[in-house]
């Protein structure tokens, strides 16, 4: 005899974390601008909002973005969230939180790290490109942002590069809010609400018939 075996698969359908992730870069680089222009002063406060906002919010929308297969909002959102790890666990060392390092420690290592991502946002800004001009005017201004602060904290000309970088980190967060809103608006409603600017279309992509829209959504990337 011969049994007939009935497979059951369920499927998690899970939102578009776009919104959050991009809110989240957002609200740290604003609360970090206001540091870097003057209109606070020191790290400390700004602990919280790298870890939570900057880091996890960041890090659990790319998990999402992995498991939906959004290979753009995965990679850029997990990437940046790491970073703010990064600058939070730095912060943290030039507290003492861990004790005084003294002569151990070299702040100019942190431009290289800057530098090194600022290599891997100049490939992301490509992709940005072909993903709406809002997120690519965040990318080219990230570039920016990591160039200055490099040669700021390696002294070259450091007024000019540290008022460089507070302002494009403040134009960051406020296009930042935008996209969040945008993308936030338009998958609730299915439609476009707020444009986030059309793809230029410089560059061929050609991607697998299961994957996602850069993201999440392409009613969020493509208007």
């Amino acid at each position: 005899m011969k049994s007939n075996q009935e497979v059951a698969e369920t499927k998690i359908v899970m939102s578009d974390p776009t919104a959050l992730g991009v809110f989240g870069l957002a609200m740290v680089t604003f609360v970090a601008s206001s540091q870097k222009l003057g209109w606070t002063t020191g790290t400390t406060y700004l602990l919280p909002w790298a870890i939570f906002l900057g880091a996890i919010a960041q890090i659990w929308a790319s998990t999402v973005d992995f498991k939906k297969n959004n290979y753009f909002g995965s990679i850029v959102l997990g990437a940046y969230g790491l970073f703010w790890i990064g600058v939070a666990s730095h912060w943290m060392i030039a507290l003492g939180w861990f004790g005084d390092v003294g002569k151990l420690a070299d702040p100019k290592q942190l431009a290289f790290a800057f530098f090194g991502y600022l290599i891997f946002s100049l490939f992301i800004t490509v992709a940005a490109l072909e993903v709406n001009k809002a997120f690519a005017a965040i990318l080219i201004l990230i570039d920016v942002l990591l160039f200055s602060l490099a040669l700021a904290t390696l002294g070259v000309n450091k007024e000019m590069f540290s008022k460089l970088a507070a302002y494009s980190e403040l134009i960051i967060s406020l296009i930042g809010f935008y996209a969040a809103g945008a993308a936030f608006l338009n998958a609730f409603f299915g439609r476009q609400v707020l444009p986030l600017g059309k793809p230029l279309g410089l560059i061929k992509k050609t991607a697998p018939a299961n994957s996602q829209p850069a993201t999440g959504r392409k009613v969020a990337a493509n208007e």
